[in-house]
């Protein structure tokens, strides 16, 4: 499954591409919130109270940011960890941004997934997940966003 979103940030190329590369040990806790709320959604549609043996930790892994034709971008790699994390799917994206005027920059998240248990989770995929896994990364993307326009509350 696909999945893409976008974001028009306040500040400049150069400034959003500088505060991108400071972000490594952020993104660890910005993937465990957005994930963190994912599961918060799934609780919501799933059985009452916390489902036991499903893991609430996320990992996040990224390449060093690359530059080229005018843009800048890392990829990242996210997926759960601990008990019950294979039945969560593993998202493979590009976080990208691009130059949209002198004080403004576009920043994209684009990639895919699989969902895990075979033609079931792609079922439920199609009927209900894939609407979280949406939220999921707009909240992530959000939080990304928030780091590059105002690093000192994110960075907190």
């Amino acid at each position: 499954m696909f999945v893409r979103d976008e974001v028009t940030l306040d500040v400049g190329f150069d400034v959003a591409r500088d505060r991108l590369e400071k972000l490594d040990s952020w993104f660890l806790a910005a993937s465990d919130h957005a994930y963190g709320e994912g599961m918060a959604g799934l609780a919501r549609i799933g059985p009452r109270g916390p489902a036991p043996g499903i893991s609430r930790l996320a990992e996040i892994q990224f390449q060093n940011l690359t530059a080229h034709d005018g843009r800048s971008g890392l990829a990242l790699r996210w997926e759960a960890r601990g008990p019950g994390g294979r039945l969560f799917p593993v998202l493979d994206a590009d976080l990208t941004l691009v130059p949209a005027g002198e004080n403004a920059t576009v920043l994209t998240l684009e990639g895919a997934y699989r969902p895990p248990l075979g033609s079931l989770g792609a079922e439920l995929d199609r009927l209900l997940l894939h609407r979280l896994a949406e939220a999921t990364i707009r909240d992530f993307l959000e939080r990304v966003a928030t780091a590059l326009t105002q690093p000192t509350n994110a960075l907190a």
